[in-house]
Protein backbone atom coordinates (compact mmCIF):
# COMPACT_ATOMS: atom_id res chain seq x y z
CA UNK A 1 0.00 0.00 0.00
CA UNK A 2 1.37 3.42 -0.92
CA UNK A 3 0.75 5.97 1.80
CA UNK A 4 0.74 9.73 1.44
CA UNK A 5 4.03 10.17 3.26
CA UNK A 6 5.79 7.71 0.95
CA UNK A 7 4.45 9.41 -2.19
CA UNK A 8 5.55 12.84 -0.99
CA UNK A 9 9.07 11.52 -0.39
CA UNK A 10 9.24 10.09 -3.91
CA UNK A 11 8.08 13.36 -5.46
CA UNK A 12 10.59 15.44 -3.56
CA UNK A 13 13.50 13.12 -4.32
CA UNK A 14 12.96 11.71 -7.81
CA UNK A 15 11.17 14.55 -9.59
CA UNK A 16 13.39 15.79 -12.41
CA UNK A 17 16.05 13.11 -11.82
CA UNK A 18 17.86 11.13 -14.51
CA UNK A 19 18.17 7.33 -14.36
CA UNK A 20 21.33 6.42 -16.25
CA UNK A 21 22.93 3.85 -13.95
CA UNK A 22 21.29 1.76 -11.27
CA UNK A 23 23.73 3.42 -8.85
CA UNK A 24 22.00 6.76 -9.48
CA UNK A 25 19.29 5.66 -7.03
CA UNK A 26 19.75 4.62 -3.41
CA UNK A 27 18.46 1.43 -1.82
CA UNK A 28 15.62 3.40 -0.24
CA UNK A 29 14.68 4.88 -3.62
CA UNK A 30 14.58 1.42 -5.23
CA UNK A 31 12.11 0.33 -2.57
CA UNK A 32 9.94 3.39 -3.05
CA UNK A 33 9.76 2.87 -6.83
CA UNK A 34 8.82 -0.78 -6.28
CA UNK A 35 6.08 0.26 -3.84
CA UNK A 36 4.67 2.70 -6.41
CA UNK A 37 4.82 -0.05 -9.06
CA UNK A 38 2.67 -2.26 -6.82
CA UNK A 39 0.00 0.42 -6.95
CA UNK A 40 0.15 0.51 -10.75
CA UNK A 41 -0.12 -3.28 -10.94
CA UNK A 42 -3.44 -2.99 -9.10
CA UNK A 43 -4.60 -0.07 -11.24
CA UNK A 44 -2.44 0.47 -14.38
CA UNK A 45 -4.81 2.75 -16.31
CA UNK A 46 -4.51 6.16 -14.68
CA UNK A 47 -4.50 9.26 -16.90
CA UNK A 48 -2.05 11.16 -14.71
CA UNK A 49 0.39 12.08 -17.54
CA UNK A 50 -2.19 13.44 -19.98
CA UNK A 51 -0.33 16.77 -20.21
CA UNK A 52 3.10 15.15 -20.77
CA UNK A 53 5.08 14.15 -23.86
CA UNK A 54 7.49 11.20 -23.63
CA UNK A 55 10.16 10.81 -26.33
CA UNK A 56 11.38 7.26 -27.00
CA UNK A 57 14.66 7.36 -28.96
CA UNK A 58 15.82 3.88 -29.92
CA UNK A 59 19.06 3.96 -31.88
CA UNK A 60 19.24 0.15 -31.54
CA UNK A 61 16.56 -2.51 -32.16
CA UNK A 62 14.27 -3.29 -29.23
CA UNK A 63 10.94 -5.02 -28.79
CA UNK A 64 10.16 -5.53 -25.10
CA UNK A 65 11.82 -2.42 -23.71
CA UNK A 66 10.42 0.01 -26.26
CA UNK A 67 6.89 -1.45 -26.25
CA UNK A 68 6.93 -1.71 -22.46
CA UNK A 69 7.80 1.98 -22.11
CA UNK A 70 5.26 3.00 -24.72
CA UNK A 71 2.54 0.83 -23.17
CA UNK A 72 3.33 2.29 -19.75
CA UNK A 73 3.17 5.86 -21.08
CA UNK A 74 -0.02 5.22 -23.04
CA UNK A 75 -1.82 3.75 -20.04
CA UNK A 76 -0.90 6.88 -18.08
CA UNK A 77 -2.26 9.13 -20.81
CA UNK A 78 1.06 10.55 -22.09
CA UNK A 79 1.68 11.36 -25.74
CA UNK A 80 4.62 9.53 -27.34
CA UNK A 81 7.05 10.80 -29.97
CA UNK A 82 10.30 9.29 -31.19
CA UNK A 83 11.71 6.57 -33.40
CA UNK A 84 12.61 2.90 -33.32
CA UNK A 85 14.97 3.07 -36.31
CA UNK A 86 17.40 5.98 -36.70
CA UNK A 87 17.63 5.19 -40.41
CA UNK A 88 14.59 7.36 -41.08
CA UNK A 89 15.82 10.35 -39.08
CA UNK A 90 18.38 13.14 -39.38
CA UNK A 91 20.86 10.87 -37.58
CA UNK A 92 21.19 9.11 -40.94
CA UNK A 93 22.23 12.46 -42.41
CA UNK A 94 25.03 12.80 -39.87
CA UNK A 95 23.30 14.78 -37.11
CA UNK A 96 25.24 14.48 -33.84
CA UNK A 97 23.79 12.93 -30.69
CA UNK A 98 24.19 16.33 -29.03
CA UNK A 99 21.99 18.06 -31.59
CA UNK A 100 19.38 15.29 -31.60
CA UNK A 101 19.03 15.41 -27.81
CA UNK A 102 18.89 19.20 -27.63
CA UNK A 103 16.22 19.25 -30.33
CA UNK A 104 14.10 16.49 -28.76
CA UNK A 105 14.37 18.14 -25.33
CA UNK A 106 12.42 21.08 -26.69
CA UNK A 107 9.62 18.77 -27.83
CA UNK A 108 9.20 16.57 -24.75
CA UNK A 109 9.04 16.33 -20.96
CA UNK A 110 11.07 13.11 -20.67
CA UNK A 111 13.49 11.23 -22.94
CA UNK A 112 13.84 7.44 -22.94
CA UNK A 113 16.91 6.43 -24.96
CA UNK A 114 18.63 3.27 -26.10
CA UNK A 115 21.95 3.59 -27.90
CA UNK A 116 24.62 0.96 -28.68
CA UNK A 117 27.46 3.23 -27.49
CA UNK A 118 28.48 2.89 -23.86
CA UNK A 119 28.21 6.19 -22.04
CA UNK A 120 25.81 7.69 -24.59
CA UNK A 121 22.94 8.00 -22.11
CA UNK A 122 25.11 9.75 -19.55
CA UNK A 123 26.19 12.20 -22.23
CA UNK A 124 22.57 12.73 -23.29
CA UNK A 125 21.59 13.55 -19.70
CA UNK A 126 24.32 16.20 -19.58
CA UNK A 127 23.04 18.07 -22.63
CA UNK A 128 19.28 17.50 -22.27
CA UNK A 129 17.01 20.06 -20.62
CA UNK A 130 14.56 17.33 -19.54
CA UNK A 131 15.17 14.10 -17.56
CA UNK A 132 16.69 11.13 -19.38
CA UNK A 133 16.06 7.43 -18.69
CA UNK A 134 18.66 5.01 -20.03
CA UNK A 135 16.95 2.12 -21.84
CA UNK A 136 20.31 0.44 -22.50
CA UNK A 137 23.70 1.75 -23.59
CA UNK A 138 25.75 -0.97 -25.23
CA UNK A 139 27.12 -3.54 -22.79
CA UNK A 140 27.14 -0.99 -19.98
CA UNK A 141 23.84 -0.54 -18.08
CA UNK A 142 20.10 -1.24 -18.36
CA UNK A 143 18.71 0.25 -15.13
CA UNK A 144 14.97 -0.04 -15.83
CA UNK A 145 15.39 -3.75 -16.60
CA UNK A 146 17.17 -3.97 -13.28
CA UNK A 147 14.27 -2.26 -11.51
CA UNK A 148 11.76 -4.69 -12.97
CA UNK A 149 14.08 -7.56 -12.03
CA UNK A 150 14.11 -6.29 -8.44
CA UNK A 151 10.32 -6.07 -8.53
CA UNK A 152 10.09 -9.65 -9.84
CA UNK A 153 12.52 -10.97 -7.25
CA UNK A 154 10.64 -9.29 -4.40
CA UNK A 155 7.30 -10.49 -5.74
CA UNK A 156 8.41 -14.13 -6.01
CA UNK A 157 10.57 -14.34 -2.87
CA UNK A 158 8.73 -11.93 -0.58
CA UNK A 159 12.00 -10.12 0.10
CA UNK A 160 15.14 -8.81 -1.55
CA UNK A 161 17.37 -9.61 1.42
CA UNK A 162 19.85 -12.47 1.93
CA UNK A 163 19.10 -14.34 -1.31
CA UNK A 164 21.20 -16.81 -3.32
CA UNK A 165 21.34 -15.30 -6.82
CA UNK A 166 22.68 -17.31 -9.78
CA UNK A 167 23.69 -15.32 -12.87
CA UNK A 168 24.03 -17.54 -15.92
CA UNK A 169 25.35 -17.12 -19.46
CA UNK A 170 26.74 -13.91 -20.91
CA UNK A 171 28.11 -12.17 -17.83
CA UNK A 172 30.72 -10.23 -19.78
CA UNK A 173 28.51 -8.31 -22.22
CA UNK A 174 25.19 -8.69 -20.39
CA UNK A 175 24.28 -5.18 -19.24
CA UNK A 176 21.25 -6.49 -17.35
CA UNK A 177 23.57 -8.65 -15.23
CA UNK A 178 25.91 -5.73 -14.50
CA UNK A 179 23.04 -3.56 -13.27
CA UNK A 180 21.40 -6.31 -11.20
CA UNK A 181 24.62 -7.31 -9.46
CA UNK A 182 25.23 -3.71 -8.42
CA UNK A 183 21.67 -3.33 -7.14
CA UNK A 184 21.59 -6.63 -5.23
CA UNK A 185 24.79 -5.66 -3.44
CA UNK A 186 22.49 -3.46 -1.33
CA UNK A 187 20.58 -6.50 -0.09
CA UNK A 188 23.27 -8.88 1.22
CA UNK A 189 23.00 -11.28 -1.73
CA UNK A 190 25.35 -14.19 -2.37
CA UNK A 191 26.24 -14.43 -6.07
CA UNK A 192 26.78 -17.63 -8.07
CA UNK A 193 28.31 -16.76 -11.45
CA UNK A 194 27.95 -19.38 -14.19
CA UNK A 195 29.59 -18.80 -17.55
CA UNK A 196 32.27 -20.05 -19.91
CA UNK A 197 35.70 -18.58 -19.22
CA UNK A 198 35.33 -16.19 -22.16
CA UNK A 199 32.16 -14.61 -20.70
CA UNK A 200 33.06 -14.17 -17.04
CA UNK A 201 31.75 -11.18 -15.12
CA UNK A 202 34.05 -8.16 -15.63
CA UNK A 203 36.44 -7.37 -12.80
CA UNK A 204 34.90 -3.92 -12.37
CA UNK A 205 31.52 -5.49 -11.53
CA UNK A 206 33.09 -8.10 -9.25
CA UNK A 207 34.67 -5.18 -7.41
CA UNK A 208 31.18 -3.96 -6.52
CA UNK A 209 30.59 -7.29 -4.76
CA UNK A 210 33.94 -7.13 -2.95
CA UNK A 211 33.42 -3.51 -1.92
CA UNK A 212 30.07 -4.48 -0.37
CA UNK A 213 31.79 -7.22 1.64
CA UNK A 214 29.76 -9.94 -0.08
CA UNK A 215 30.67 -13.33 -1.54
CA UNK A 216 30.65 -14.65 -5.07
CA UNK A 217 31.45 -18.07 -6.53
CA UNK A 218 32.28 -18.90 -10.16
CA UNK A 219 31.23 -22.00 -12.11
CA UNK A 220 31.23 -23.31 -15.64
CA UNK A 221 28.48 -25.95 -15.13
CA UNK A 222 24.92 -24.72 -14.56
CA UNK A 223 23.99 -27.91 -12.71
CA UNK A 224 26.29 -26.98 -9.84
CA UNK A 225 24.09 -24.12 -8.65
CA UNK A 226 20.54 -25.43 -9.18
CA UNK A 227 20.05 -26.88 -5.65
CA UNK A 228 21.36 -23.66 -4.05
CA UNK A 229 19.70 -20.85 -5.96
CA UNK A 230 16.66 -18.81 -4.96
CA UNK A 231 16.80 -17.01 -8.32
CA UNK A 232 18.35 -18.32 -11.54
CA UNK A 233 18.88 -15.35 -13.85
CA UNK A 234 19.43 -16.71 -17.36
CA UNK A 235 20.85 -14.57 -20.16
CA UNK A 236 21.20 -14.89 -23.90
CA UNK A 237 24.68 -15.07 -25.40
CA UNK A 238 24.45 -11.91 -27.50
CA UNK A 239 25.83 -12.34 -30.99
CA UNK A 240 25.69 -8.57 -31.60
CA UNK A 241 28.13 -7.81 -28.75
CA UNK A 242 30.94 -10.06 -30.01
CA UNK A 243 33.74 -8.40 -31.96
CA UNK A 244 34.91 -11.89 -33.03
CA UNK A 245 32.21 -14.14 -34.67
CA UNK A 246 34.34 -17.23 -33.97
CA UNK A 247 34.28 -16.50 -30.26
CA UNK A 248 30.48 -16.34 -30.38
CA UNK A 249 30.28 -19.71 -32.14
CA UNK A 250 32.49 -21.29 -29.45
CA UNK A 251 30.33 -20.18 -26.51
CA UNK A 252 26.77 -19.75 -27.86
CA UNK A 253 25.47 -23.09 -26.48
CA UNK A 254 27.50 -23.18 -23.28
CA UNK A 255 24.67 -22.66 -20.75
CA UNK A 256 21.33 -24.29 -21.56
CA UNK A 257 18.63 -24.93 -18.94
CA UNK A 258 16.17 -27.81 -19.42
CA UNK A 259 13.23 -28.98 -17.30
CA UNK A 260 15.05 -32.21 -16.35
CA UNK A 261 17.81 -30.18 -14.70
CA UNK A 262 15.38 -28.61 -12.21
CA UNK A 263 14.97 -31.75 -10.10
CA UNK A 264 16.18 -31.00 -6.60
CA UNK A 265 15.80 -27.22 -6.82
CA UNK A 266 14.25 -25.20 -4.00
CA UNK A 267 10.47 -24.95 -4.03
CA UNK A 268 10.67 -21.14 -3.98
CA UNK A 269 13.22 -20.96 -6.81
CA UNK A 270 12.20 -18.89 -9.82
CA UNK A 271 13.84 -18.49 -13.23
CA UNK A 272 14.19 -14.99 -14.65
CA UNK A 273 15.38 -13.89 -18.10
CA UNK A 274 15.49 -10.38 -19.60
CA UNK A 275 14.41 -11.84 -22.97
CA UNK A 276 14.57 -12.44 -25.85
CA UNK A 277 15.68 -16.02 -25.39
CA UNK A 278 17.19 -18.10 -28.14
CA UNK A 279 17.88 -21.63 -26.94
CA UNK A 280 19.30 -21.07 -23.43
CA UNK A 281 15.98 -22.05 -21.81
CA UNK A 282 14.22 -24.95 -23.52
CA UNK A 283 10.47 -24.61 -23.99
CA UNK A 284 9.70 -27.50 -21.62
CA UNK A 285 10.77 -25.21 -18.76
CA UNK A 286 7.86 -22.87 -19.57
CA UNK A 287 5.28 -25.24 -18.06
CA UNK A 288 7.15 -25.74 -14.78
CA UNK A 289 6.20 -23.74 -11.66
CA UNK A 290 9.69 -22.22 -11.66
CA UNK A 291 9.39 -20.25 -14.92
CA UNK A 292 8.68 -16.57 -14.27
CA UNK A 293 10.21 -14.76 -17.26
CA UNK A 294 6.97 -13.88 -19.06
CA UNK A 295 5.42 -12.44 -15.87
CA UNK A 296 8.74 -10.64 -15.34
CA UNK A 297 8.31 -8.90 -18.72
CA UNK A 298 4.77 -7.84 -17.77
CA UNK A 299 6.12 -6.37 -14.53
CA UNK A 300 8.18 -4.01 -16.66
CA UNK A 301 5.09 -1.97 -17.54
CA UNK A 302 4.26 -1.29 -13.87
CA UNK A 303 7.83 -0.44 -12.95
CA UNK A 304 8.25 1.91 -15.92
CA UNK A 305 4.95 3.56 -15.04
CA UNK A 306 6.30 4.10 -11.53
CA UNK A 307 9.57 5.56 -12.79
CA UNK A 308 7.95 7.94 -15.27
CA UNK A 309 5.34 9.07 -12.75
CA UNK A 310 7.99 9.68 -10.06
CA UNK A 311 10.46 11.47 -12.35
CA UNK A 312 7.69 13.64 -13.79
CA UNK A 313 6.51 14.50 -10.30
CA UNK A 314 3.03 13.01 -10.19
CA UNK A 315 3.81 10.21 -7.72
Amino acid sequence: MINKQNTTYIMSNLKGRNLISITDFSKEEYIQVLDIAEGFEKNPKQKILSDKVVATLFFEPSTRTRLSFESAANQLGARIIGFSDPGGTSVQKGESLHDTIVMVSSYSDLIVMRNPKEGSSRYASEVASVPVINAGDGANQHPTQCMLDLYSIRKTQGTLDNLQIAMVGDLKYGRTVHSLVQAMCNFNATFHLVSPQELKLPSSVKMSIKDAGLRYYQYTDLRDIIPTADIIYMTRVQRERFPDPMEYERVKDSCILTADMLKGCKENMRILHPLPRVNEITTDVDSTPYAYYFQQAQNGVYVRQALMAAILGVR
